[in-house]
């Protein structure tokens, strides 16, 4: 049983200007002790499957679908259930940690906290943990820091905090939304290394959520390739990496391989306003009749007209939906 399972997940968010269709379709799956990259430029959903999964939406969503969680559909539990399972089975690294730090809390008794929520020891025996944890995350002097407010932190060590905060629990999976926005390259380095280091350690799996596929690369198992609110795109890492189907994964990984290569072209549509057909085809130089008119299915784990294993299949055969199993990186 996999740990984690979405089948057909749609959020929605109705607004004046039209509704939001800022998730569709999405099905995917981790499976316990892997990494599940989800890429795809900003705006086109990413933040918003894995707040799902973490149900921290605001109330104006509509979701529908199924998230199941070793077998439990997150979906449908009580609230209660729900904070029992965030923090201790599933933890989340919110994209700009900074602002998730409480400034007038030591950054130390913020990571206690969650020790004492999720595993109701006494703060004497949380803050040993804590201290333990920031030690494992590379903090230096963690005694010292732990009494330290989180202005005091640089942005590098801000982020240590957070995956402290994380894994302190030893969650059996960990969402991490961006871990590298706003760092310099050598911190984005040492973070990526930090990530696969304490989940080799502690044997846990990993939803990694990125624009940056350098970042992807050195963590993930599988990749999935999100645009406009759709998965185009699934696979192993490294078959999506060096031999990408979807004219947009070509274009995506185009782009962040080579600093000459031309950008894509036009702008990702706004998700209360999306095409019809293809959401792609706008920005495709590939683009037929077909794709302007006719939203393609996922066909061998790939969604797109052009795809040549769709006619094996046929336009209107069967189609596969994005199912697959996580291969190890290791």
């Amino acid at each position: 049983m996999p740990l984690l399972e979405m089948n057909s997940l749609n959020v929605r968010f109705p607004t004046k200007a039209g509704v939001v269709i800022a998730s569709d379709q999405v099905s995917l799956k981790v499976e316990p002790g892997q990494t599940l990259c989800l890429a795809g430029e900003s705006g086109c959903g990413k933040s918003i499957v894995a707040l799902s999964i973490m149900r921290l939406l605001p109330s104006t969503a509509r979701v529908s679908g199924e998230i199941r969680w070793m077998g439990q559909d997150l979906l449908s539990l009580p609230e209660s259930r729900m904070r029992q399972i965030r923090g201790k089975e599933i933890s989340m690294i919110f994209e700009q940690p900074a602002r998730c730090l409480n400034p007038v809390i030591k950054a130390g008794e913020q990571i206690a906290e969650a020790v004492v929520v999720h595993d109701r020891c006494s703060r004497k025996e949380a803050r040993k943990k804590a201290v333990e944890m920031m030690e494992q995350v590379g903090i230096p002097d963690p005694e010292k820091r732990f009494h330290q407010y989180p202005h005091e932190f640089s942005g590098g060590m801000i982020q240590r905090v957070m995956i402290a905060m994380a894994l302190v629990s030893r969650p059996q999976l960990l969402i991490a939304d961006e871990p590298t926005t706003a760092l310099d390259i050598t911190i984005q380095h040492q973070m990526v290394e930090l990530l696969v280091a304490l989940s080799d350690r502690f044997g846990t799996a990993v939803f990694l959520i990125t624009h940056d596929l350098g970042v992807a690369a050195r963590l993930a198992d599988t990749a999935a390739v999100m645009y406009a609110g759709s998965i185009i795109e699934t696979g192993s890492f490294r078959q999506v990496l060096e031999t990408p189907r979807h004219p947009y994964t070509r274009a995506l990984i185009g782009a962040a391989s080579n600093q000459w290569a031309p950008s894509i072209p036009g702008t990702v549509p706004e998700l209360s306003c999306l095409p019809d057909g293809c959401r792609f085809h706008p920005r495709c130089s590939q683009a037929t009749d077909i794709c302007r008119h006719q939203m393609p299915g996922m066909c061998h784990g790939v969604r797109c007209h052009l795809n040549p294993e769709r006619d094996i299949s046929g336009l209107n055969g069967a189609q596969d939906e994005p199912e697959y199993k996580i291969s190890s990186r290791r």
